[in-house]
């Protein structure tokens, strides 16, 4: 008894499932199995009009999951890589600008905990939040923060 393949919709379903994609991801993932042009088109307009693919969502669940331990350039270039329109991007982002220094400090409390005492702990301090996405000028706050002030 031979089964037959999952359909494109029944994949985007599974993938969905999983955890929330962009159209443009789900397009990435899936354009290897559409055996007839605009088969995979028709399959995800389908869902959207559904409401299983949703922008907001993905972008929500993206903040949920990094906005914490991840500064604003990190969340874009995530947000961007899955396919995000570039306004709902930006959008988000405006959300994030006000808690960056509070998400910075805590981020660095957790990992460090104490100013660094030298040229080389400094360095290593600062690239660790810049990796993490946070914008300079931030990490430089962070590592000048006296809690008595």
């Amino acid at each position: 008894m031979a089964f037959s393949a999952p359909s494109l919709k029944g994949r985007a379903l599974r993938l969905l499932s999983q955890r929330e994609h962009s159209r443009s991801e789900l397009e990435r993932k899936l354009a290897r199995y559409e055996e007839e042009p605009g088969t995979l088109a028709r399959a995800l307009d389908e869902l959207a009009a559904r409401d299983f693919i949703s922008e907001a969502r993905v972008v929500q669940s993206v903040l949920h999951q990094r906005a914490a331990r991840h500064g604003a350039a990190r969340v874009r270039q995530e947000l961007l890589h899955k396919g995000v329109a570039p306004e709902a991007v930006a959008e988000a982002l405006a959300g994030l600008s006000g808690s960056e220094f509070e998400r910075a400090l805590e981020v660095w409390r957790q990992r460090f905990g104490t100013l660094p005492q030298d040229a080389a702990e400094r360095a290593r301090q600062t690239r660790f939040l810049l990796a993490r996405g946070f914008a300079g000028a931030v990490v430089a706050k962070v590592l000048r923060y006296d809690p008595d002030e």
